[in-house]
């Protein structure tokens, strides 16, 4: 047996399919994002400007949040010195889960070290736990609640992407008294589009099944507090399990899970993706804490993002270049090819300073290839000028079509 080969020729797939995929090596420049600084390829570091970071709202470099980590670390120390149940638990770990609990308007709240694993643990679990449980999965949900139904056993249904109809026909299947889940996202990030929470609720109380929401690109980014598109469709309360990540819109890292105080008991005491992990870091929970906390009350950070979304949609619009419907704050730009997608990307780095990384499969379907914008609340108007001209001008260099403007 070559095993060598073998894994050659699994990377040349990927290279013959032109969707290998290259780590771009920069740092980021505190307090002044989206500026960062580019190593690959240049003789010195290379000032470009980010684009497609899922810091939302740059809260990774707001004062609050440094400062918090900062006293933490002098104040405990690195690590967290273990798992939840042995050593690793901290008064920042229960004040954090008291803040998201809050913020969901949950009984409970249990913190991971991701958004994935928070998802894989607490689907996987919360299914086994449900005798003879069915699983109904939005076709488009993400690799880590995707992991978590497989993980669980349970038989699934999937529906087609926010297609009620479809969802109601598989529901009305299954006989009245068989456990039933659904699991969906608020926002989904690669189209940017959003789910049809209440009417997925109201089939959920005629068929008498869980609900279970993903709100990983919507927690600080929607809603009066940053809880997300249900609490800004007034939602919230008719969930019974709401996932969201810190490492999005709060700015750090880790993911968690609000519930009712006995389901989340319950994902504690049984779920070993959670009871076999080191917990995470109290400085970093000591910055989810700031970052919350600071979401909450301020609004200035969601405000500015959502508009220079809407402005950066409308001058990609302008200029023709084919921007898909979004109704939310991703920006994607559908090129259709990942060869295409990734020469834009390698172009708009090397000769312009842009960093906006392709988006390929298994990501996305085949044929649907991307480039992902996120404009935050720190990029200025002149930024998105010139990266317009910059897109139409590679546009034309490739002898890509151009939309003309209705």
């Amino acid at each position: 047996m070559n095993y060598e080969h073998i894994f050659d020729e699994a990377i040349d797939r990927l290279h013959s399919e032109g969707r290998y995929r290259v780590f771009i090596d920069i740092l980021r420049n505190k307090g002044a994002f989206p500026n960062a600084r580019c190593f690959a390829g240049h003789n010195g570091p290379k000032p470009i400007t980010v684009w497609c970071s899922n810091d939302y709202l740059s809260m990774g470099q707001h004062p609050k949040v440094v400062a918090a980590m900062e006293d933490a670390l002098h104040d405990v120390g690195a690590g967290s010195g273990g798992t939840r149940n042995i050593g690793g638990n901290t008064h920042y770990h229960i004040q954090l889960e008291q803040e998201l609990a809050g913020l969901h308007g949950k009984e409970a709240a249990l913190i991971f070290t991701s958004g994935y694993v928070s998802n894989d643990a607490t689907l996987s679990t919360l299914a086994k736990l449900l005798p003879g449980c069915v699983i109904f999965s939005d076709e488009l949900n993400h690799a880590s609640m995707i992991a978590g139904i497989r993980n669980s056993g349970c038989p699934k249904r999937v529906y087609r992407h926010n297609d009620l109809a479809h969802l109601e026909e598989l529901l009305a299947a299954e006989d009245a008294d068989t456990p039933k889940l659904i699991a969906f996202e608020s926002v989904y990030s690669m189209d940017g589009d959003v789910a049809p929470v209440h009417a997925i609720c109201d089939l959920a109380e005629k068929y008498n099944a869980l609900t279970y929401i993903d709100e990983v690109h919507a927690v600080g980014m929607y809603g009066q507090h940053g809880g997300g598109i249900s609490e800004r469709d007034d939602a919230a309360h008719r969930i019974d399990l709401i996932e969201g990540t810190m490492g999005k819109a709060f700015g750090v890292m880790g993911g968690y899970v609000a519930s009712s105080r006995k389901v989340i008991d319950c994902i504690r005491s049984y779920a070993p993706g959670f009871i076999f992990t080191t917990s995470l870091s109290p400085v970093l929970v000591a910055g989810v804490l700031a970052s919350v906390r600071h979401l909450k009350e301020s609004s200035v950070e969601r405000e500015a993002q959502q508009a220079n979304a809407a402005s950066l949609k409308r001058h990609f619009r302008e200029a023709g270049l084919p921007v898909m419907d979004s109704t939310t704050h991703i920006v994607p730009l559908m090129v259709g090819d990942p060869v295409r997608a990734k020469t834009i990307s390698d172009i708009l780095l090397a000769e312009y300073g842009v960093y906006v990384q392709p988006i390929n499969f298994p990501t996305v379907p085949r044929g649907t290839e991307r480039l992902r914008f996120t404009p935050g609340p720190t990029h200025t108007e002149g930024m998105m000028v010139e990266l317009t001209d910059s897109l139409v001008e590679i546009w034309d260099r490739l002898d890509l079509e151009l939309q003309k403007a209705a």
